[in-house]
């Protein structure tokens, strides 16, 4: 997997638990099993982006893969 596309999962994961994690917690003032479950859901994806973030920074970069501005 290329470095460019983890680090498109990493936002993608990231900001997708966020938003389900901040939902979730809203929603339990309604109802709490579901507000807890997208709360969970949230936090694993958080969990997952940061993973990512990991694997991304032990990537060696090869010089053809080097872009220049």
């Amino acid at each position: 997997m290329s470095a460019a596309r983890i680090e498109k999962w990493v936002w993608i994961l990231v900001y997708a638990g966020l938003i389900l994690g901040g939902l979730g917690l809203a929603v339990r003032r309604s109802d709490v099993a579901i507000g807890s479950v997208m709360a969970i859901i949230g936090a694993l994806l958080i969990v997952a982006g940061a993973v990512l973030v990991v694997i991304r920074s032990r990537m060696t970069v090869d010089k053809q893969q080097k872009t220049t501005p």
